[in-house]
């Protein structure tokens, strides 16, 4: 069955996406991406519920291909819907004075964004420097103690429209560290800051859309006592505490994860069509490169890999939704999930943008700037390696239960296992049995093989939503072939299987995706997004038409002359 158009389609045809971007300053360019947001957002009419209820249509606002077009665009969305708004609307239910500006926010009246990050000290909540003190009369003074504390990131130039902010701080009452909360902070009216605001805009990342990224510091800035969103005790829990007041960061890992899918799509069916187009060989005997194996195995496998991640995030999404279910637990899914999601997306676009050689470089072919955006979403909402580091932390601890293999004979589930077990022996050489034990011990033997363990549930949690899904057995073996090849050693000790063996499997399983490949590229619908013109001739020769170009009559003169192809005179 056909899945109906995304409701941001109609977007593609207004001006914010019929200019030519490459032709703007940088600095338009970072303007225009927040009237594309706006334009994203609106389409979709998401209301307060939506977005504390994580419906369908939060999602799918999360998985829209539209983000390949602008990822700047959809970083300003999922920042003002999920973290900022998603942050207020969590107290709205006792703070009813909230809601208009939630509603705000929700129909983008005002810019929305979420402050955690600091120059010195990342997402470390334990060690983050910029206080709100408590002042006599119940307001409370924001400031950032050192430059290490300023706040790293958030786009809080002004940008035409009134901005505020979900601000993380550290609660001091009465001299004692109260541990974090969330304030709400006016930064700018949308042509000034506000006052003891200051924002410095960073330099642009390179490799990426366009975003105002900025430096943020606060000097002793008034807040009224309505700033702070929770209350002013003790937490008994510090570690509950924090998870609670950052707790969007969780369903933001997993939503900008999910962007990872069509950016994968999009990667495949650009160099699908690319590949096709492109003839090698002498005349008479040109044939498409899409015809060598070796271009095969990059976009074959990231279109299977694309289509079963899909299935995953579907899957984890329906945990997420459910708030009957542990909150470590979703947490948990969500960080396995957006570990997987990250790197194959990544390993992806850098495969598939090598194998378009030096057209997959630029820009305008789509490809380059993807990898450049995904690279950002691993990073953002805590960094893949970060959080799979303090998921590895709670399984030490067994605080989390995940759910177990639904058939422990596969391959993935007994790689899993292997993993597991690994792991359990290696917890044993620490003392106490916990990453708390020898600080040196875990270091250099433990930190390392955090992120390997968290992939590996990854992957059989993957296979199992491609099975329950039920997709093609073909783009489901493509899929685990994969995995096998990428982690060769587990497999050859543990599993006796060799190398030909290895290789032999994927070679199959592409022997059986290839015949299915340009269909399914078809069904995904993904034209529309499409603006490289390396996929067909005519658009080529429409975007030659587009560049500035050079030509005259200019002669050099360089001391020889030509006379029967012979030089003549000295070099």
């Amino acid at each position: 069955m056909a899945q109906a158009p995304y409701p941001s389609l109609p977007v593609l045809k207004t001006e914010a996406y019929t200019v030519n971007a490459y032709t703007l300053p940088t600095i338009d360019r970072a303007f225009l991406s927040y009237k594309r947001a706006e334009a994203i957002a609106l389409s979709y009419g998401l209301t307060i519920s939506d977005v504390l209820m994580f419906t369908p249509k939060f999602w799918r606002l999360h998985q829209d291909p539209i983000a390949v077009r602008d990822m700047g665009a959809v970083t300003h969305v999922t920042i003002q819907y999920n973290l900022c708004a998603g942050t207020i609307a969590g107290h709205v239910a006792n703070r009813p004075e909230l809601v208009v500006l939630c509603q705000d926010l929700m129909k983008w009246k005002k810019y929305g964004l979420y402050l955690l990050t600091e120059v010195g000290h990342g997402i470390d909540f334990a060690n983050l420097e910029t206080t709100a003190t408590l002042l006599p009369d119940g307001d409370f003074v924001l400031h950032s103690p050192t430059p290490s504390a300023y706040k790293h990131m958030p786009s809080t130039v002004p940008a035409g429209k009134p901005t505020v902010a979900c601000v993380i701080a550290r609660l001091i009452v009465d001299g004692e560290d109260r541990g974090i909360r969330a304030f709400v902070v006016a930064l700018n009216d949308g042509k000034q800051m506000c006052d003891g605001i200051v924002a410095r805009r960073l330099p642009e990342r390179g490799g990426a859309h366009p975003v105002n990224h900025s430096v943020t510091s606060f000097n002793n800035v008034r807040l009224p006592s309505t700033a702070l969103l929770g209350d002013l005790e003790m937490p008994e829990n510090m570690q509950e505490h924090t998870f609670t007041v950052t707790w969007r960061l969780a369903i933001g890992a997993l939503a900008l994860g999910c962007f990872a899918v069509p950016a994968m799509e999009l990667c495949a069916a650009i160099s699908t069509k690319y590949s096709i187009r492109r003839l090698v060989g002498p005349p008479g005997q040109q044939r498409p490169i899409m015809q060598f194996r070796t271009q095969q195995i990059p976009i074959l496998t990231t279109t299977a890999q694309a289509a079963v991640l899909k299935a995953f995030a579907k899957q984890t999404i329906g945990v997420l939704r459910n708030m009957d279910i542990d909150f470590g637990l979703r947490y948990s899914l969500a960080i396995i999930t957006k570990a997987v999601l990250m790197k194959y997306s990544l390993t992806s676009a850098r495969q598939i943008s090598e194998r378009c050689g030096a057209q997959g470089l630029f820009e305008h072919n789509q490809i380059s700037v993807i990898s450049g955006g995904l690279l950002g979403a691993a990073i953002a909402e805590g960094d893949v390696l970060t959080i799979s580091i303090l998921l590895a932390t709670e399984l030490s601890k067994g605080t989390y239960t995940l759910p177990p293999a639904q058939d422990p004979s596969s391959l993935l589930a007994k790689y899993e296992a292997g993993m597991l077990k690994d792991w359990q022996a290696l917890m044993a050489t620490i003392p106490g049995g916990d990453m708390t034990g020898d600080p040196e011990l875990v270091n250099r033997n433990v930190l390392p093989r955090c992120l390997p363990l968290v992939e590996s549930l990854g992957y059989r949690m993957a296979y199992e939503a491609a099975l329950a899904e039920k997709l093609p057995s073909y783009i489901i073996d493509l899929f685990v072939a994969n995995v096998v090849k990428g982690e060769p050693t587990w497999f050859i000790e543990n599993l006796k299987m060799t190398r030909n063996e290895i290789y032999e499997m994927e070679a199959k399983a592409l022997d059986a995706m290839l015949p299915h490949q340009i269909e399914w590229i078809d069904s995904l619908k993904l034209d529309p997004y499409i603006t490289a013109p390396m996929i067909s001739e005519d658009r080529w020769q429409e975007f030659l038409g587009t560049l500035p170009h050079y030509s005259g009559t200019g002669k050099v003169e360089w001391g020889g002359e030509f006379n029967e192809g012979k030089v003549q005179g000295k070099l």
